[in-house]
């Protein structure tokens, strides 16, 4: 893994086509080696749009706070 900080938001396709939101929180070790502890959201969303608008409300997420894979 880098050491290069992962946005906390990935937003992802799943496998009946909706969108899915999971939260990446991201800790240090003793050594500054980044551990991510990743948290799949339950809910699903049509498009790609709806889904950050509910990570925005629910959240507190910002612009540039999201990956898309």
């Amino acid at each position: 893994m880098s050491r290069t900080p992962v946005r906390p938001f990935l937003i992802d396709k799943d496998e009946t086509g909706e969108f899915r939101i999971t939260i990446r929180e991201t800790r240090y070790n003793s050594q500054h080696y980044p551990l991510v502890t990743s948290t799949l959201q339950p809910n699903s969303f049509k498009t790609v749009a709806a889904a950050r608008a509910y990570a925005k409300a629910n959240f507190g997420a910002l612009a540039g706070e999201f990956a898309l894979q």
